[in-house]
């Protein structure tokens, strides 16, 4: 979603100077995966990040993030606001090959919104078109993105945000999800039957349900509290999600800053349910934000980003982590010193697809690319003792 992206945009900001983005067509090589390991080509991976191997890098410069599989696994639908490719000034949502080889035109990024106004949060069909939120039909232009108020670190709920639906070539757009107030962050059930997105037309940031079939919507939550970025399990019997829930005067500070179209993301942490809301447990109960949770294949672990582990440094630094659903077992997966989010696992469950700041020069950048791994699930000595080509001693 928009926020989440604008979460990678300061904390980005903060970490040192861009790199210059590489040009279209002529982006660096980087390994492909095959079955006998070669870990000293696998350069964009670090020591520790046993479960991650063949890192492979698809976008080179700006701001790129929530890349989401199609359900045949060969493509990525993702949003960028990467000059290179977007002059809109931004957000917009694109599609790209997930093996990182030209689309059937020669162009290796295909713009599927309308290139107006600001979009976020796209996620495929199973019949391969795309859903995606937009404001274009609220305004042509860039919204304002304010990124603080009352000296605080805030997120715009945009109010002129709708979820439509369109072709996997931005044919044929359509109004899917509308109405007064926010609707965005929309993901669809594996079966292929539902939609969950957030909303305010409750007059809270809540989780709810839209039946494709049918158009039916039904509530999901509705504690006081933002609630968003929920993904369904792979069985599309459950709900995972981030959350705040704030009491006393945080409870009036929310409230304040919704009143005005903010929110302030600064404690969240994910809850899972039943598909109907019912059911709803808490999964972790950590300080700072954790967040972009995504279930692992089996069902019973989810994948998320936080940055729990570095508030006493200032908490820029964001990892993935894995959890089982019932909160024992935290592991981090992710170890860049920089920022690692927005997950997702293949349908085949043999690659993950994330956002990082890491590049092959290893320095500070402010450049957030897409990036896809092959997981490994139990590793061998080779992923545990690895040492990354930079490191390794001559």
């Amino acid at each position: 979603m928009f926020s989440r992206l604008i979460t990678v945009v300061l904390f980005l900001a903060l970490i040192g100077c861009a790199d210059a983005p590489a040009p279209v067509g002529d982006s660096p090589e980087v390994p492909v995966a095959t079955d006998a390991y070669n870990p000293t080509t696998d350069s964009l991976r670090f020591a520790g990040e046993v479960h991650l191997r063949n890192i492979r890098q698809l976008t080179y410069g700006g701001n790129n993030a929530e890349a989401y599989w199609s359900f045949d696994d060969d493509q990525l639908i993702f949003q960028s606001d990467w000059a290179t490719i977007n002059d809109q000034g931004c957000d917009q949502i694109f599609l790209m090959n997930a093996d990182g080889s030209a689309l059937n035109d020669s162009t290796q990024y295909q713009l599927v919104s309308t290139g107006t106004g600001r979009t976020t949060c796209s996620y495929f069909l199973p019949d391969g078109r795309v859903v995606y939120a937009s404001t274009h039909e609220g305004n042509l232009a860039c919204p304002e993105a304010p990124a603080f108020a009352q000296g605080r670190y805030v997120w715009p709920i945009y109010d002129t945000y709708d979820i439509y639906v369109t072709d996997a070539n931005g044919q044929n757009t359509e109004l899917l999800i509308g109405g007064e107030g926010y609707d965005a962050e929309a993901t669809v059930s594996p079966d292929g039957r539902f939609v969950i997105f957030t909303s305010t037309r409750s007059g809270d940031l809540e989780l709810w349900r839209y039946e494709l079939e049918t158009g039916e919507v039904l509530q999901l939550t509705d504690g006081l509290g933002y609630d968003g970025g929920a993904f369904f399990s792979r069985d599309s019997q459950k709900i995972v999600w981030r959350a705040s829930r704030p009491e006393g005067e945080a409870a009036a500070t929310y409230q304040r800053l919704l009143s005005e179209g903010l929110i302030e993301p600064g404690a969240l942490n994910l809850f899972v349910a039943d598909i109907d809301g019912s059911n709803v447990q808490q999964v972790t109960d950590l300080p700072g934000a954790n967040w972009a949770p995504f279930f692992h294949p089996s069902g019973e672990q989810i994948i998320f980003s936080s940055n729990h582990h570095t508030l006493n440094e200032g908490g820029r630094e964001f990892d993935l982590f894995l959890i089982n659903i019932d909160g024992s077992g935290l592991s981090r997966i992710t170890h860049s010193g920089t920022f690692d989010a927005f997950p997702m696992f293949s349908f085949d469950g043999s690659k993950i697809a994330f956002a990082s700041n890491r590049n092959l020069t290893r320095e500070p950048s402010r450049d957030t690319n897409i990036f896809v791994a092959d997981w490994v699930d139990t590793p061998s000595d080779a992923d545990v003792n690895f040492v990354a080509p930079q490191d390794a001693q001559p």
